[in-house]
């Protein structure tokens, strides 16, 4: 299994290639490190980077709760897979992602790669600063969530 850590700052060029962080492609299951599936997060500025098995996975877990009779559902599902897209790492290991999609997270030039173990995320630096919590919050909600598991 990956496991994506950290965050690592980028840049992306005038054509919207950014490097692929080296730990993140080392961390990419070998007969997929070649392909990534991205799309817009739902909740946040940002966009989503998921190994190939992993989106796989993802999308079966959704059709699983979904009734394919269910014209609402159906919908929802064509969005979330509609709202994807692969991206083809290139032998210098970057990616080209399109400028529509740089814009709808208002990045710059100035970009965040930030590990979600099994997928990354892709923000705006300054966006991810504001959006982090403080300290004491994230200690405070870290510890309600673990207590939650532990009692659940």
């Amino acid at each position: 299994m990956s496991t994506f850590i950290g965050n690592i700052a980028a840049k992306a060029d005038a054509k919207g290639r950014i490097f692929i962080p080296a730990a993140y492609r080392k961390a990419l299951p070998s007969e997929f490190a070649g392909r990534l599936v991205m799309r817009k997060d739902a909740d946040n500025e940002c966009l989503i980077l998921y190994p190939e098995p992993v989106w796989n996975r993802k999308v079966e877990e959704l059709k699983a709760t979904l009734d394919e009779w269910n014209p609402v559902d159906q919908l929802l599902l064509m969005q979330f897979v509609a709202d994807a897209e692969w991206l083809d790492i290139d032998s210098q290991g970057r990616v080209l992602i399109q400028k529509r999609y740089l814009q709808s997270i208002g990045a710059d030039h100035d970009l965040l790669f930030v590990g979600m173990l099994d997928r990354f995320a892709l923000w705006n630096k300054s966006a991810f600063a504001e959006k982090r919590m403080g300290n004491t919050d994230f200690a405070a909600l870290l510890k309600e969530r673990m207590m939650r598991k532990e009692n659940g």
